[in-house]
């Protein structure tokens, strides 16, 4: 349902391996403010898909949520999934625009584990101030670009000094077009592609420059992101999701998939990291996978020898409402946890409040899309 009209306000279209999620959003007096929002349950693997059945279900899925929501506007800022991307931070001399980009290209050939030219890059120079400037050879086996705008590249500036740090990243040619066609065929204009992770830390971080990670748990995928200074430091993908843990719970309990997704929502995870039921015992061996993940990662960013540790970790994707799950994380990794709120930046009718303490950690990638534009 539409709750304002704006012919300025933009779309950001989350296709998850669940649903897809649609959040609208305009400026109103420099406040980003909910036009409205969507979401529909429907499994979709962009990966694996052809511009065929599965492509046409993805599109009519998004038609289905657009008219539903009643959107005002047609252009459409989309992500691609982290893991897709490929990242580094790299060190160069100072040169020329033209000499850079030549400089970027060569630079690709050494981490991209794709052809070159089966993939659309994309590069930043990192401003002078930023943590990521002082910190060479920090590797993310996959992260996104900053200010993605595929496919044309853009400088971001100079530093004036002897080298600059360029973030260079890497996107499959194949999958940006299967984005184009879907939104070209659902009617929408795609203006701009970004990766999840710059999303997650626009909806869930904004201006903070402090080292943070987010762990975004997704329905088939989890992703864990150290950012500094507005930088994805490093960035790992794990097939382990919320399906995962249903699927688990399912097999220990003998019972259908559906009885299990209940059993999830409705038992919680002991901090203690015992407990007399299955039901806990059987998410909590799934989630050890997710902890022993974020371990290697707060181990890797420490090494990096920043000296300022990860101050804290933000939970987002549908299965951050795991109960006790914050707690959990929190005694473990004694690490301050809390569940991210991606419409802390934005305004909203006050009767929606309980909608998105229900669904408002599935909606972050949405939400950070939607205020790109905006300059959120």
């Amino acid at each position: 349902m539409s709750i304002f009209s704006s012919k300025q306000s933009y779309l950001g279209i989350d296709i998850g391996g669940s649903a897809i999620k649609l959040a609208e959003i305009k400026s109103v007096n420099n406040r980003p403010t909910l036009v409205t929002y969507g979401f529909a349950e429907k499994r979709s693997d962009l990966l694996k898909s052809t511009v065929g059945e599965e492509m046409r279900a993805i599109v009519s899925a998004i038609k289905q949520v657009a008219e539903a929501a009643k959107i005002s506007s047609r252009l459409v800022v989309s992500a691609l999934p982290s893991f897709t991307v490929f990242s580094s931070i790299i060190s160069l001399p100072q040169m020329s625009k033209k000499e850079l980009m030549s400089a970027v290209k060569w630079e690709a050939k050494k981490f991209v584990p794709m052809p070159v030219e089966e993939m659309i890059l994309d590069w930043e120079v990192l401003k002078e101030d930023s943590l990521a400037a002082k910190v060479a050879g920090v590797n993310a086996q996959s992260a996104g670009t900053k200010d993605t705008n595929l496919p044309s590249p853009e400088v971001a500036g100079k530093t004036g000094a002897k080298d600059v740090k360029v973030l260079l990243t890497a996107a499959p040619k194949n999958l940006v077009q299967k984005y184009m066609e879907i939104f070209k065929a659902a009617d929408l204009q795609l203006v701009a592609l970004e990766t999840e992770a710059f999303s997650l830390e626009r909806s869930l971080i904004g201006h903070d420059k402090a080292p943070i990670m987010i762990v975004d748990i997704g329905a088939v995928a989890s992703d864990i992101v150290v950012f500094s200074e507005g930088i994805p430091m490093l960035t790992r993908s794990i097939d382990v999701g919320g399906d995962t843990i249903t699927k688990t719970i399912a097999s220990t309990l003998r019972v259908t998939p559906e009885r299990a997704e209940q059993f999830k929502r409705d038992f919680f995870i002991s901090t203690q990291g015992t407990t007399d039921s299955n039901i806990p015992k059987a998410i909590e061996f799934v989630v050890n996978s997710i902890t022993n993940e974020i371990r290697y990662v707060l181990n890797l960013y420490q090494n990096q020898g920043t000296g300022r540790n990860i101050e804290k970790i933000i939970l987002s994707g549908g299965s951050a409402y795991l109960t006790n799950l914050p707690e959990y994380f929190t005694k473990l990794l004694n690490i301050r946890t809390y569940i991210g709120d991606p419409w802390a930046r934005v305004s909203y009718p006050m009767e929606l409040k309980p909608v998105w303490n229900e669904i408002g950690p599935r909606f972050a990638v949405a939400v950070g899309l939607a205020l790109r534009q905006l300059g959120g």
